[in-house]
């Protein structure tokens, strides 16, 4: 049983769906304040957050930030908020994934097992990749430069591991967006975009000109062999 903390300020709203992931068997703890909503995550670890942006004393987005030093599971944003200024933003500062209410029960509760089986867990596998000074170990989800660990959004690590497991290949959008968010691109959705930004400003690649998760424009991404020494 996944346990999910649900952060939403409508009571009524946050009952149902609440009542909806329990019959799909899901835990569920109720937050309707932002502030509380930290505290509560971080004590708690659930496997899966659900934010609402609008929230009374913190915003859902001050909320994502604030966890990231000590939360790595994945969060998801489902909100009345379209516009696609938030929806990067949420991207940009930790989130998994994006959801605009209202939203179908079940296109959630998709979206939330799509996330799960993404973040996996421990498991059997002991695969580790090592290219120079940077190395990904799939059986505990973490990743290292250095001898440092980089501390990664479960959705950023994936990337990461799926970057690294074809290390001198260029992997286009569409075959990202299959074996890492789990749907098909659409040729809008900039997610992964912004979360291969992110993984180079923590893993020590140049922003301007990166020569580690290199852009080969009109094909898609490549993580380079050489460039982790």
């Amino acid at each position: 049983m996944a346990k999910v903390i649900l952060v939403e300020d409508d009571e009524r709203l946050a009952q149902l769906t609440g009542q909806f992931l329990e019959s799909n068997n899901f835990s569920v703890t109720l937050v309707h304040d932002g502030a509380e909503a930290v505290e509560k995550i971080v004590s708690l670890q659930p496997d899966i957050v659900i934010l609402d942006i609008m929230l009374p004393n913190m915003d859902g987005f001050s909320i994502c930030r604030e966890i990231r030093n000590s939360y790595s599971g994945p969060v998801l944003f489902l909100t009345a908020k379209d516009s696609d200024f938030d929806h990067v933003r949420g991207l940009e500062i930790g989130a998994d994934d994006y959801v605009i209410k209202p939203v179908e029960p079940y296109v959630l509760l998709a979206r939330l097992n799509a996330l799960l089986r993404r973040g996996g867990g421990p498991t059997a596998s002991t695969d580790t990749i090592k290219l120079g000074q940077l190395e990904v170990d799939k059986a505990a989800r973490k990743a290292y430069l250095a001898g440092d660990e980089v501390e990664l959004t479960s959705y950023e690590f994936d990337l990461l591991w799926e970057l690294a497991n074809n290390a001198g290949q260029t992997l286009s959008r569409e075959h990202i967006y299959k074996c890492v968010v789990g749907r098909e691109y659409d040729g809008l959705d900039r997610s992964v975009d912004v979360r291969i930004s992110r993984l180079r400003k923590k893993l020590g690649d140049n922003t301007d000109q990166p020569f580690r998760l290199v852009t080969v424009w009109g094909k898609g991404y490549l993580c380079s062999k050489s460039a982790w020494d």
